[in-house]
């Protein structure tokens, strides 16, 4: 039996990653990075930081609540950074990671393609609910 290096071991886990399996950390990956908020957080600080009160405002509809979990868990995986100033109030900034930008340009271009496609699929929701019995 030949020995593998831990570099070796690490790279043929990697290959063995399956997002299809429930169980594989990448499926649970893809769940995280699917999610309504976390697309439209990463596609907001694209382009800069920006404050946790003008993220707040950029995002209708999300709750703070709602916000802040999304930002801690993007945090934790590494994706955003929190700055933290101490000023009188507080100030705290959001800034995507390296890693948070390679991912931003894929959110970004979903979200661009939601805009730029829904029309169509209106149109295709309503011909399907026509066609459709209830």
């Amino acid at each position: 039996m030949a020995t593998t290096t831990a570099a070796q071991r690490r790279e043929q886990a990697r290959a063995d990653y399956d997002a299809f399996l429930r169980e594989c950390p990448t499926n649970q990956l893809l769940g995280r990075l699917s999610d309504k908020w976390v697309s439209l957080v990463v596609a907001a600080l694209a382009p800069a930081p920006l404050r946790y009160s003008d993220l707040g405002r950029k995002i209708a509809g999300v709750s703070p609540k709602m916000l802040t979990q999304t930002l801690r868990a993007l945090e934790r995986d590494g994706i955003l950074s929190r700055t933290v100033t101490p000023t009188v109030p507080v100030r705290v900034d959001y800034a995507l990671t390296p890693l948070g930008a390679s991912l931003a340009g894929l959110l970004t271009a979903v979200k661009d393609w939601a805009e730029t496609h829904f029309d169509e699929v209106r149109t295709a929701r309503e011909r399907y609910d026509a066609d459709t019995p209830a």
